[in-house]
């Protein structure tokens, strides 16, 4: 998958797919990977130099890739595509982040602890780790690198970063991710309560609505499973001094950011769970970088004064 995360970036790839000749090209080299030059030309009803233009177009686009092997009349060059897909972000970038802020990624798969219950499993862009179901794939070194994860009940708990320096207070942290329910296969309308604590203090309870798979996702790779959760909803939780929100309108709870007493000293341990005795067991799925729709990690912010 090529990923564009703005409109410039994308421009080279706008204009080389500009020219309908480059279409129909990238038509047949989808078609048929390894096609020669001569056959593109013949097919086209193309000189070979008109070709040639045009596959050094796309090549600079970074849309396909020339190998050059030996040939009945000594070489000849083939033409294939490099990606199965590409995202382009089109939102316009957001205003600098006000001065006083602290930002960080965390990958889904840098946990530092967990406790979960089958249907499970976690993955990496480039394969499943361990056995689809068995609890024991959560603790192979491989999980660090994980893009998704999911399970039926349990939890997931990870270290958030406190860079806060003596002097600062904290005003508002906010937390965002790629969140669904999970279900044995795909299922959108199979609620689950997904509980959110820090440092064990309940933040409140958010209903996720179900478990999406009617579509792939617009960044999973493209070796995931059709049968497999496909993506989720962009969700950020909120604490400020006024409570605990879900997408700043949904009020979760009364906690406020200075009933986590966090100073610059503070260790932060944030927990995702689903309690096997909870009114809708219906599990937790999250999706990180290379996964679901939004390619982001789980982001932290946290605003200080």
């Amino acid at each position: 998958m090529l990923y564009l995360s703005n409109l410039e970036e994308a421009q080279k790839v706008i204009r080389a797919l500009s020219a309908p000749m480059r279409m129909e090209i990238m038509k047949i080299i989808y078609r048929t990977p390894g096609v020669s030059m001569n056959y593109l030309a013949k097919t086209l009803e193309l000189t070979n130099s008109a070709v040639s233009m045009h596959v050094s177009r796309l090549t600079e686009a970074g849309l396909v890739s020339i190998e050059t092997t030996s040939g009945k009349r000594g070489t000849m060059k083939l033409v294939s595509p490099c990606h199965d897909r590409i995202v382009i972000d089109m939102v316009p970038e957001q205003e600098p982040e006000p001065r006083h802020i602290y930002s960080d990624d965390i990958r889904i798969g840098c946990f530092t602890s967990c406790s979960i219950a089958p249907t499970c499993g976690l993955s990496t862009a480039e394969q499943i780790i361990g056995a689809m179901d068995d609890v024991k794939a959560f603790t192979f070194p491989e999980h660090f690198d994980a893009g998704i994860l999911w399970f039926t009940s349990g939890y997931v708990e990870y270290g958030l970063p406190n860079h806060l320096q003596p002097g600062q207070r904290l005003t508002r942290l906010q937390i965002s991710f790629e969140i669904s329910s999970e279900y044995p296969g795909f299922n959108k309308d199979y609620p689950s309560d997904i509980h959110f604590s820090l440092n064990g203090i309940p933040l409140g309870v958010w209903v996720s609505p179900g478990d999406y798979g009617d579509r792939r996702g617009h960044v999973s790779p493209a070796w995931w499973p059709a049968s497999l959760n496909q993506y989720g909803l962009l969700k950020t939780l909120i604490i400020n001094r006024e409570g605990t929100f879900m997408d700043g309108g949904q009020k979760l709870s009364d906690v406020t950011v200075d009933h986590l007493c966090i100073d610059y000293n503070s260790l932060l341990s944030f927990r995702i769970e689903v309690p096997e005795n909870t009114a809708n067991c219906g599990g937790c799925t999250l999706f990180g970088e290379q996964f679901g729709d939004y390619n982001q990690a789980i982001r932290v912010k946290a605003f200080y004064e």
